[in-house]
């Protein structure tokens, strides 16, 4: 048999490179096994990247923490956290079992303190995670997590507690934990409040069990984290004077608000903030928008006839007039198509020439008007200015307004002439608290807070601004006390010289010009007058019974709030009894 030329010489090539091939392709066998096996001693003795610390960090979890407490300045806790449980049951865990699901509801039926049947409808309702009851206190969780049911599971929830109840509702606020939003101190202090120093960081099994070594702090594992606490300026026992006196008087009134603030004019520091109608914090979803809102901070009005110590203190301190200056009262003028009158004017028609005694004492709008003309525009501009009039006072709590001061470049005669007797501004009452403050801190304005700093804090949130002189301030105090004195005001104490000044003001409509049938009705002042260490601001929004007046509707809460306050402090008298 004839064999094909080539045959031969092409087998041997074939098997050759056959043989290359697999020697290519077990080399290459081996340079992957030997990467592979290096790879894996990287990973699992020399840890490269890092795998076992990205193996704990799946494992570890922190400790369930709560917000720090609220407390007055005497220590009385104003808000706390409360560690509540929702309990779940998870349907697939049962379902197959027959009476499993009657069991569990005769078990947890007392615990969850519902009826037996309830419980089983519930745990027979469709879907993997069934709710069977939310916020559960701490000793009912323990006694269900007792019962080792693998199908019920708890889940731990803070909530807010306000044990005082309405107290200073509108100074801390609320604080929602499935929203995370927050008001008052529980807004501002929010960072504080949730800042825990020491995060106790634990290694969890798969189902969320403790993973126990030499290093596990057992005690730490059964305590819950906790922010710092807050202290607040609030004296628990002021507050609630303000809060009683200002609700009767609003009641009794028939108005629609009222507020009382309370302040340490040395140092800013509000002892006392009360906002009526008020809400209860722990009912907070309950309360309507009037009640909630702290419109001390947010609102703003005519301050009316209390603005006239800013007047008389701005003019004094500018130099055009002194402690014994006099001006021509008139009792009336005119005003392009409008008569301004002193409200007492049917009585006193023309009283003349008037020191600024009886310019406080009889409240003339007219007297306030010769004064406020003495001074440019640019300069009583100025002056309401350093008053803090125009601008945030920068207090600790949210929402604050800037109040309405037109700029001096668009003062007409009649915005300068309004603006003398407290119209031709707007203010918060906070603005107003604030402003007069100065008078009492030998000229010094300090910004109002209710948060109790520590020096280091209190350097970088508290600011002291001088308005006038101690001079000025000293002279204004004298004045406002001599014409309390001399008068027969309700706001006048038995054991205390007070500086103060009463006020009305028409209430603008809303949405159109003009102004409604309503007042504001507000009493402003300090005591005890040889050195001032509480300040009152009391204003009443539309009183609608009675006498209308500062006088008579703000002046008996202002009365009774100072008498309570002085007692509460302890202050020393100043007054020199009267013989008889």
């Amino acid at each position: 048999m004839l064999k094909r030329p080539g045959n031969d010489d092409k087998q041997p090539k074939r098997l050759k490179r056959f043989e290359s091939v697999l020697a290519i392709l077990n080399a290459g066998f081996i340079l992957f096994a030997a990467l592979l096996i290096i790879y894996l001693f990287f990973i699992q003795v020399v840890d490269l990247k890092h795998y076992r610390a990205r193996a704990k960090s799946q494992r570890v979890g922190v400790l369930f923490s709560m917000r720090g407490d609220i407390l007055d300045r005497n220590g009385i806790t104003l808000a706390r956290d409360k560690v509540y449980s929702d309990v779940y049951a998870h349907k697939k865990l049962y379902e197959d079992e027959p009476g499993r699901a009657k069991e569990i509801a005769h078990a947890l039926a007392p615990l969850l303190e519902m009826p037996e049947s309830v419980l089983l409808k519930k745990l027979n309702n469709q879907g993997p995670v069934i709710t069977l009851k939310k916020n559960v206190d701490k000793t009912t969780a323990k006694k269900i997590r007792n019962l080792e049911f693998r199908e019920i599971s708890l889940g731990k929830k803070n909530l807010r507690e306000y044990p005082q109840g309405t107290m200073a509702a509108q100074v801390l606020g609320y604080y929602n934990f499935d929203a995370d939003i927050a008001d008052g101190v529980e807004y501002t202090a929010k960072d504080k409040l949730e800042h825990v120093i020491n995060k106790v960081k634990l290694e969890k099994t798969r189902d969320g069990n403790i993973i126990y070594d030499f290093t596990t702090d057992p005690v730490a594992t059964t305590t819950n984290p906790k922010g710092e606490n807050v202290t607040l300026t609030l004296d628990a026992a002021i507050q609630h004077i303000c809060e009683r006196e200002i609700k009767k008087t609003v009641v009794e009134k028939n108005a629609l608000r009222g507020t009382v603030i309370v302040m340490n004019p040395k140092n800013g520091e509000i002892l006392g903030m009360a906002v009526y109608p008020t809400y209860d914090p722990n009912n907070y979803r309950k309360a309507s928008a009037l009640q909630m809102k702290n419109w001390t901070l947010t609102d703003v009005f005519p301050p009316g006839s209390t603005f006239k110590t800013i007047t008389v203190a701005s003019a004094m301190n500018l130099g055009k007039i002194n402690e014994n200056s006099t001006v021509l009262d008139t009792g009336k003028m005119q005003l392009g198509n409008f008569i301004i009158k002193n409200y007492d004017y049917e009585i006193r028609p023309y009283p003349g020439q008037i020191n600024l005694v009886y310019l406080f004492e009889h409240s003339s709008n007219i007297g306030s008007i010769q004064v406020a003309r003495k001074m440019s525009p640019f300069e009583f501009y100025g002056m309401l200015r350093k008053f803090g009039f125009g601008s945030k006072t920068g207090i600790d709590l949210p929402g604050e307004s800037s109040g309405l001061l037109p700029y001096w470049t668009l003062w007409d005669k009649g915005i300068h002439t309004t603006m003398a007797y407290g119209y031709g501004t707007s203010v918060t009452a906070i603005q107003m608290a604030s402003a007069v403050s100065a008078l009492a801190n030998n000229g010094v304005r300090v910004t109002p807070h209710v948060i109790k700093y520590s020096p280091e804090e209190a350097a970088t949130k508290i600011k002291e601004t001088q308005v006038v002189t101690p001079e000025t301030a000293h002279s204004i105090t004298r004045l406002l006390v001599q014409s309390v004195n001399k008068g027969k005001s309700v706001v006048k104490l038995d054991k205390y010289n007070v500086a103060a000044k009463t006020g009305t003001s028409r209430k603008p409509r809303e949405n159109s010009a003009g102004y409604t049938p309503y007042a504001y009705t507000s009493t402003i002042g300090y005591f005890p007058a040889k050195d001032p260490q509480v300040l009152v601001y009391v204003m009443v929004d539309s009183a609608k019974s009675g006498a209308i007046w500062g006088n008579t509707v703000a002046g008996p809460v202002f009365h009774e709030v100072c008498t309570q306050v002085a007692r509460i402090l302890n202050l020393k008298p100043d007054k020199v009894p009267a013989k008889g």
